[in-house]
């Protein structure tokens, strides 16, 4: 590939980059570029190339200024850098496949940047945590190292991750002040202890990194089990003397009349004797005596205007609404309830959300089907098509209803969604 003029330090001339960039060099420059990349960009030791068509062997012949007839070759990169320098290309294999592009990336000094970016975020959380009282303590040294070995950090970049590991590291400091597993009397809101730790009320909330991290430090210092559920997690924060929101997400009822004599319960029984629907937070349920006649049959629907509707005609059935999904303060009333000898009835929406919930419910209160079975739901559908409701389709991946296996195959055989209003005059005589 010898050429009376040399390209110097500027860009490839234009006879010698069509030389370059012919097609029988094109395996040979991906080789050496993933070979330098690997290697520090180092045009070290040899590359073996496989299976060359005739197109590839005069192109290597060329380039390398030896013949190359057999199919497979062996490329000594030193040889192929000094023969690219003494050539029109007059410059390294490096130089050449940056000027080919795209750009070389080391890759060991990336590899080697990455490492000493996460052993500086050790080293930070290291610095941090011995400047608090916490250091003393075993359950601390357990901590940091569990968050080495879990990954979880590690896989976030370095600024998250120094950022996420010193607040969570002050948190727990704030929390236990003196190192111990019992805090200082002092009780913390969520809210604000995450606003005093990120700047943010949110900053704590379920599901953030941060508060993973501060659970598992809670866990540790009781020495107790990373809780799994929201129920769970709430009681570990208590342990640890903060008060997890517990007052914006509500469960609608209608109709409670418990039997106890708190002021509570008593006002439960004054709404559902004007015919008022009420919504209980979490902190109520936490501390309401709720016990209601054993055997009591509780109705549970998923739409609100059930519960509206039910209000709106003064029926006097116990009705707890899902408000399309089972959150936490759902299923703690329906515990509550369930603890004190109720049962239950279920009805939502014929949709496969609505079957999901619905299979949900019945499997963890052995539930009675309401108006939920496969008759049921032809009926409803028969009963929109003959007043002309426009219908909705039904979308998604079936869902088997486990307490009637007619009623998956109906509801794909007729391919119409209804929602539980459709119902609506049905389940109000069954409350009355």
């Amino acid at each position: 590939m010898s050429r009376p003029g040399r390209a110097g330090e500027g860009s490839l001339d234009a006879e010698t980059l069509a030389f370059l960039t012919r097609p029988g060099l094109t395996r040979l420059w991906t080789a050496a570029r993933a070979r330098l990349e690997r290697q520090g960009l180092q045009p070290t030791g040899t590359m073996r190339l496989q299976r060359l068509d005739a197109t590839e062997r005069e192109a290597l012949s060329l380039l390398l200024a030896r013949p190359v007839t057999g199919p497979t070759a062996t490329v000594s990169l030193p040889d192929l850098d000094a023969r690219l320098r003494a050539s029109a290309a007059g410059r390294g294999l490096a130089a050449t496949l940056e000027e080919l592009g795209p750009p070389l990336t080391d890759r060991r000094a990336v590899r080697d940047a990455a490492a000493t970016e996460r052993a500086r975020v050790w080293s930070t959380a290291r610095t941090e945590l011995e400047s608090t009282s916490l250091s003393s303590h075993p359950w601390t040294e357990q901590w940091l190292e569990d968050l080495r070995r879990g990954g979880t950090l590690t896989r976030q970049d370095p600024h998250t991750a120094t950022t996420v590991v010193t607040q969570a590291i002050r948190t727990l400091a704030t929390l236990f002040p003196d190192g111990e597993a019992h805090p200082a009397p002092a009780s913390w809101g969520r809210g604000e202890l995450a606003t005093r730790a990120t700047g943010s009320a949110h900053g704590l909330d379920d599901g953030t990194l941060l508060s993973r991290l501060v659970l598992r430090g809670i866990a540790l210092a009781h020495d107790t089990e990373f809780p799994t559920d929201a129920p769970a997690r709430r009681a570990l924060w208590r342990t640890a003397s903060v008060t997890p929101d517990e007052v914006s997400s509500t469960v609608l009822t209608h109709g409670l009349r418990p039997t106890g004599g708190t002021w509570q319960e008593a006002a439960l029984r004054e709404r559902a004797d004007h015919h008022r629907e009420t919504h209980l937070t979490l902190r109520e349920l936490r501390t309401l005596p709720l016990r209601l006649p054993p055997g009591t049959r509780v109705h549970v629907c998923e739409n609100p205007r059930v519960v509206e509707a039910a209000a709106d005609t003064a029926r006097t059935a116990p009705l707890v609404c899902t408000s399309g999904s089972a959150t936490t303060v759902v299923l703690t009333l329906l515990d509550t309830l369930a603890a004190s000898g109720c049962t239950f009835a279920y009805h939502g929406d014929f949709d496969w959300p609505g079957i999901t919930l619905a299979n949900r419910i019945t499997r963890r209160y052995a539930a009675e089907p309401w108006r939920m079975r496969a008759p049921d739901y032809e009926y409803l559908a028969t009963r929109t098509q003959l007043h002309g409701t426009p219908h909705l389709p039904l979308t998604g991946p079936p869902v088997e209803a486990t307490w009637d296996p007619e009623l998956a195959p109906a509801m794909e055989a007729l391919g119409i969604a209804l929602h539980e209003e459709a119902a609506l005059d049905l389940l109000l005589e069954d409350l009355d």
